[in-house]
């Protein structure tokens, strides 16, 4: 029944494992960050490859994960251009023990496996017979999905607007977007797999795909995101004030 995810997670291992070796090279981990939305259009290409039978729900569906897969990493690759290796796998380099062998699992193969988890509601779309129409909660999904993308593209381009403006430098954002949400970037990119898990569920079996959401979601939340992020802030008392305001996650939502 899922028989695609085998194949699905080979392609994931020679991907991240090729990242692997040009990070080892260029001796910076974070440009697996850049290869993160490149591996899911790789999965969704692979996917119509292999696909007996092209619908509109798949072209779509394709379309919106290309979209955002291509926005995210050109996002990330402009922010980082030359800056280094990000702060939080400068400092897993400085402090790890057997740093090659446990950044390739502990970096590029746990991000492979959440790939293949969160990948899990387009992946079921693509390999499953068509949907012979786009129904309501399919356009429920979509809907969702273009909340999540705004909120997640909008916020990432206030957010590079705000501190290339010399005035702002070291200051905290809590305008436009950040003024709803403390991580409207995060919340959308949240979102938006809620939304690709909607448009899943008509598919046979698709419901069961609702741990894509659950675990990004989680991730965001509560482990890679927002705590790393807040936790250069802790103690200054603009960003005090601003944390006693502004929701942590969903946008109105304390």
């Amino acid at each position: 029944m899922f028989g695609y995810l085998v194949e699905s997670a080979l392609l994931i291992f020679v991907l991240m494992t090729l990242v692997f070796l040009i990070a080892l090279k260029l001796k910076d981990n974070s440009i697996v960050d850049i290869f993160w939305g490149l591996g899911f259009i790789a999965l969704v290409i692979f996917s119509l490859l292999n696909s007996e039978s092209i619908d509109t729900t798949k072209i779509l569906t394709s379309i919106l994960v290309i979209i955002w897969g291509l926005r995210l990493s050109g996002h990330i690759f402009l922010r980082n251009r030359g800056k280094g290796e990000d702060f939080r796998y400068a400092n897993w380099r400085r402090t790890w023990k057997y740093f090659i062998l446990r950044s390739y699992f502990q970096v590029f193969m746990l991000q492979g496996f959440f790939m293949l988890i969160i990948a899990w509601p387009v992946l079921h779309i693509l390999n499953n017979p068509q949907i012979n129409d786009i129904g309501v909660v399919y356009m429920s999904g979509f809907i969702i999905f273009l909340t999540g993308f705004t909120f997640e593209s909008v916020g990432d381009y206030q957010l590079g607007r705000f501190k290339k403006a010399e005035e702002n430098r070291g200051k905290i954002i809590t305008t436009g977007l950040w003024k709803y949400t403390r991580h409207p970037n995060y919340f959308g990119e949240a979102f938006l797999w809620w939304g690709f898990w909607l448009m899943a569920v008509p598919v046979m079996d698709g419901i069961f795909t609702i741990i894509s959401p659950l675990v990004i979601t989680w991730l965001l939340r509560y482990i890679s995101g927002v705590p790393m992020l807040e936790k250069k802030y802790e103690g200054r008392e603009d960003w005090e004030e601003y944390k006693r305001k502004t929701p942590v996650f969903v946008p109105f939502i304390k």
